[in-house]
This record gives structure tokens, sequence and C-alpha cells, in this order.
């Protein structure tokens, strides 16, 4: 992430607790992919989930059915949902994303993985 890049944060409204930053260039491909659904009730929700080859691996979707205990942020059109179990293992991190020559993807940089596999998509 360049230095005069900002980043939206998800966050528990009731704490204030950041979950997971995305870094303008992911906002904006979130936001010009949620253009392309046409649901303005669409969400970008961000979960971890048991397996891949570390352990845990990143699972990121278009959602409209949130859940009582979602955590919740909104930046522009943007909304991020985390689910309280994932939020533990995402707090502090940043999803981004690339398009450059060895190709376009989301990627999450997540201080609490001790350990990944190459794929980048599973973690421990």
């Amino acid at each position: 992430m360049s230095t005069t890049e900002t980043t939206s944060s998800s966050t528990d409204t009731t704490t204030g607790t950041e979950v997971i930053s995305l870094t303008d260039t992911a906002l904006g491909k979130v936001a010009e992919l949620l253009t392309m659904e046409g649901n303005p009730e669409l969400a970008l929700r961000i979960a971890v989930r048991p397996g891949g080859c570390s352990g845990y691996s990143y699972e990121m979707f278009f959602d409209s059915e949130l859940a009582h205990d979602d955590l919740i942020s909104t930046r522009g059109q943007v909304r991020v949902v985390v689910d309280p179990a994932s939020a533990q293992l995402l707090s502090g991190a940043t999803l981004d994303y690339k398009d450059g020559l060895q190709g376009a993807g989301f990627s999450v940089n997540n201080p609490n993985a001790q350990r990944s596999c190459g794929c980048g998509q599973s973690f421990s």
C-alpha cells in the first residue's frame, strides 16, 4: 500500500473496533463490481472459513442477507460485512486489489496469519 493510499475499515459499531481495512484500489473495484450487479441491497461479505492447505481460507462474496450480530461498515456505496467469528481472525487485516502483468485479484494482508500457503488464499 502506498503512503498516499487511504483505507476504509469494517467497524463494530458498538465498540468502534477496526476489523478489516480496504485500500482505495480495493474499494474502487468492489464499487465497480457492485454497480455491475445492479442490486443496491448487496454488501461485500468477508469471512474466514476452516479449510485450505494451511487451516483457514478467506471467502468473499456479495450478500444481501445480514445477521443481527454482523459487523458492518459503509464507505460511499460499499458496505462491508464481517461475522463475529471471522472478525477475530481478520482484526487489523487489509484487503487490497492488484491489477498487473502477473494477474489481477484481491489479496488479504493479515497480521494474524502465522503462516500462509503459496496461493495466498489460505493461512493459519
